[in-house]
């Protein structure tokens, strides 16, 4: 259990910085790890599937699909308590409401199942029919991306302008990244080399996650 008894920390404003706070922060933190631990988890053990063929998000169907479905619903969740750590300790609601979009993007994403696909579960057709949780899946998640796109340039600014250059550059560098690899995957139809590149940009869009929360949770 997290404790929020220790001694609170200076915040930007001059006030303080509450355990609960530090906790919100703390989810945030674990939030990245934990969806790309657990999708590479399934990734391996998962009965045909390809990372090469198949999205991190068809791993919703099958037997064990609801493990995808329920690993981005908990990610999400921790994303969004983590934008309310990050709203209370930098007072910016324009980048705390985008990282909460990003989050409620992945719920919805685990909520709406994706389509199955490309043989995948075992014995179903090279092409199927969308669906509306198809289409939903899409949507949401896509809403959720432009936030992600949104948020590292916004946070990638502030960085810089709180003297923190490399940071900056990380979070302009995966917010452009990860847009352009998720049109470029959605535009080839899911060529191979386009999924594993944006299944790169997933590993580092949670990367940057986890370095801004653990940034802002230590630093004041």
């Amino acid at each position: 259990m997290l404790s929020s008894a220790h001694t609170p920390v200076t915040a930007p404003d001059g006030g303080t910085v509450p355990g609960r706070r530090r906790n919100l922060l703390f989810a945030g933190l674990v939030a990245g790890p934990l969806y790309v631990v657990v999708s590479l988890i399934e990734a391996g053990g998962r009965d045909g599937f390809d990372p090469a063929r198949h999205a991190w998000s068809m791993l919703a169907n099958g037997p064990f699909g609801w493990v995808h479905s329920v690993n981005l619903v908990v990610s999400g969740a921790l994303v969004v308590a983590g934008a309310a750590g990050l709203s209370q300790v930098l007072r910016d609601r324009m980048a705390a409401g985008l990282l909460a979009l990003y989050g409620a993007g992945m719920v919805g994403a685990g909520l709406f199942r994706a389509d199955p696909g490309r043989g995948f579960p075992a014995g179903t057709p090279e092409v199927t029919p969308m669906s509306w949780h198809g289409i939903l899946h899409f949507v949401v998640g896509g809403i959720g991306f432009l936030a992600l796109f949104g948020v590292c340039h916004l946070l990638g600014r502030r960085l810089r302008r709180e003297n923190h250059p490399q940071m900056a550059i990380f979070s302009h560098v995966t917010g452009t990244l990860f847009l352009v690899l998720f049109i470029a995957m959605a535009a080839t139809g899911g060529a191979s080399w386009a999924l594993f590149a944006f299944t790169g940009a997933v590993i580092v869009a949670s990367a940057w996650l986890s370095t801004i929360f653990a940034h802002y949770r230590h630093s004041f």
